[in-house]
C-alpha cells in the first residue's frame, strides 16, 4: 500500500484547520511530456521547496514533482514549532558525538532557525511567525532535568532558556498536569502550511517549475537521471529526493533508515475568553511524555492540540476521539468544547532521531527523517542540497555524517518492533515511570 494514497483524496489537502486558513494558491500544472532540467526534485514539502528556491536563485533550471499539492505532507500538517538545535538535545548529542561535534550541530541548528526567519521576512510570507516554545514536565524529576538543561545551555553555549517552577509555569499554562518547565524564547511557532505555500510562491518567482499532481512512478539512474510520472518524464543532471516519509519503494536504501509514522492534531472551536484555561502567553508547548503532547493557540483563538501516534498505513477512523483523549488529560475543563477539525499526518523518524542526509549515487542526493523537528531542519536541508549540487557540500557532508543506523529487520519488521516499543513507553507514561 502506498502512503501517498492511503488516507487522503488524490491531489487535495486534508480537511485541516491549516488548509482552511492557508493561502489562496492556485494549483501548479501537472507534468506533461518530456522535459529536461539541471535538477529534478521529488517532493514538494519544505525540503524540496527550499532546495528549488535556492537552486533557482543560483541560476539552475529546476523541475519539482509533487504527487498532490505543495505542503501536502508533514510540511503542511505539523505542530508548527520551529525548534532550536537538533531533534536530539545537546546533552544527548555531547554524549553521543563528543562536545566539539555537538557544538557544530548546535550551530547548524541555529542556522536553520535563522534561515526560516530570513526567508519569511525576505519573501513576505504571512505565516504568523511568533517567538516562544516551552517544554514542561508532569513529574518533578522531569522538571529538574529541564532546569539542568537550561543551566547547561547557558553555561556551555551562552544560550538562555527561561526556567519556571510549578507556580511560574501555571502562570503560562494553567494545566494541573504540569509542575514546571522551561521556555525557549529563541524558538518560534508558525502556520506550517502557509510557510510551505510561501516557499512555493518564492521558488516559482525565482524560476523553478513546480508540477503538482505529478506522482513519480519510476526512477532510472545514470549520467542523466530519468524520472517518470504517469504523464511525463524529466531528464536531469541531478536528482534530489525530498519525499521524507512518503519516499517508500522509490529508494529502499533510505527506507531502511527512515520510517514513516502517523501523528494527529485537532483544532477546537474558537475559545474566546476561555483561552486563559489553556495558555496565558502566545507560545507553543510540548511536554516530556514519550508520546509527546504539543499545543498552541491559533491566530483565531483555537487550541491546536497534537497527541497520539500510530504506526500502520491507515489513520484511525475517528480522529477527533484519537486526539480528544490526550487533550482532556491535560485540559479536563475543555470537555464541553467542540472540535471543529482533526487531521492526521505522516512524518518520518530515524532510529536515533537525527536527520538522514545521504549521497545515493554520483548525482543523486536525499534528505529526510527529521523526526518531528522538520520545520527548521527541513528548510535548512533544502539549502544544503542546493549547495551540494553546486559543488559546495561542507554543510551537507556534516549532516550526512550523523549516525542513522537501519531499523532492525529493515522495512518488514521495523513497524511491529516500533509499535511494541512505543506501547511500552506509553504504558510508562500512564503509570508514572
Amino acid at each position: 500500500m502506498d502512503l501517498l494514497f492511503s488516507n487522503d483524496r488524490k491531489g487535495e489537502y486534508p480537511e485541516s484547520w491549516y488548509a482552511a486558513t492557508g493561502m489562496e494558491l492556485p494549483s501548479f500544472k501537472a507534468l506533461r511530456g518530456d522535459v529536461r532540467a539541471d535538477v529534478c526534485i521529488v517532493g514538494g514539502g519544505y525540503t524540496g521547496l527550499s532546495a528549488a528556491l535556492h537552486m533557482a536563485e543560483a541560476g539552475l533550471s529546476v523541475v519539482l514533482l509533487e504527487a498532490h499539492r505543495v505542503g501536502f505532507g508533514a510540511s503542511g500538517r505539523n505542530g508548527g514549532q520551529l525548534g532550536s538545535g537538533q531533534r536530539v538535545d545537546q546533552l544527548s548529542l555531547e554524549e553521543m558525538l563528543g562536545a566539539e561535534d555537538a557544538r557544530k550541530y548546535w550551530v547548524l541548528g541555529e542556522e536553520a532557525k535563522d534561515l526560516v526567519r530570513d526567508l519569511v521576512a525576505r519573501h513576505g510570507i504571512d505565516c504568523h511567525l511568533k517567538p516562544g516554545v516551552a517544554w514542561c514536565g508532569s513529574r518533578p524529576a522531569e522538571v529538574a532535568h529541564l532546569h539542568e538543561y537550561a543551566a547547561h545551555m547557558q553555561d556551555r553555549y551562552g544560550y538562555e532558556i527561561e526556567a519556571l517552577d510549578a507556580e511560574g509555569f501555571r502562570e503560562v499554562c494553567p494545566s494541573d498536569d504540569y509542575c514546571g518547565g522551561v521556555i525557549d524564547w529563541g524558538s518560534a511557532h508558525l502556520h506550517p502550511l502557509r510557510l510551505a505555500q510561501g516557499l512555493a510562491r518564492a521558488a516559482e518567482a525565482a524560476g523553478a517549475r513546480i508540477c503538482e499532481r505529478s506522482h513519480v512512478t519510476g526512477i532510472e539512474d545514470g549520467a542523466e537521471v530519468v524520472v517518470r510520472t504517469g504523464e511525463g518524464i524529466v531528464r536531469a543532471g541531478h536528482l534530489v529526493l525530498a519525499a521524507n516519509g512518503y519516499l517508500g519503494p522509490l529508494q529502499p536504501q533510505v527506507a531502511r533508515r527512515v520510517m514513516p509514522i502517523n501523528n494527529f492534531i485537532a483544532a477546537t472551536e474558537p475559545l474566546g475568553e476561555r483561552t486563559g484555561e489553556v495558555l496565558r502567553k502566545d507560545i507553543a508547548v510540548a511536554d516530556s511524555r514519550h508520546v509527546v503532547n504539543y499545543f498552541r493557540l491559533s491566530h483565531d483563538g483555537r487550541l491546536l492540540f497534537g497527541g497520539g501516534e500510530s504506526y500502520g498505513y491507515r489513520f484511525p477512523r475517528d480522529l477527533k476521539a484519537k486526539v480528544r483523549a490526550p487533550m482532556l488529560e491535560i485540559f479536563p475543563s475543555l470537555r464541553d468544547v467542540r472540535l471543529d477539525y482533526a487531521w492526521g499526518g505522516t512524518l518520518a523518524i530515524t532510529m536515533k532521531r537525527l536527520p538522514h542526509l545521504a549521497r545515493l549515487g554520483e548525482n543523486v542526493i536525499s534528505a529526510s527523517g527529521y523526526s518531528g523537528h522538520g520545520v527548521g531542519t527541513a528548510v535548512h536541508a533544502g539549502r544544503l542540497l542546493a549547495e551540494t549540487v553546486r559543488g559546495q557540500s561542507e554543510g551537507f557532508d556534516a549532516m550526512a555524517a550523523l549516525p542513522t543506523p537501519p531499523f532492525p529487520g529493515g522495512p518488514a519488521l521495523r513497524t511491529p518492533l516500533l509499535t511494541l516499543a512505543m506501547t511500552w513507553f506509553a504504558l510508562r507514561d500512564r503509570i508514572g515511570l
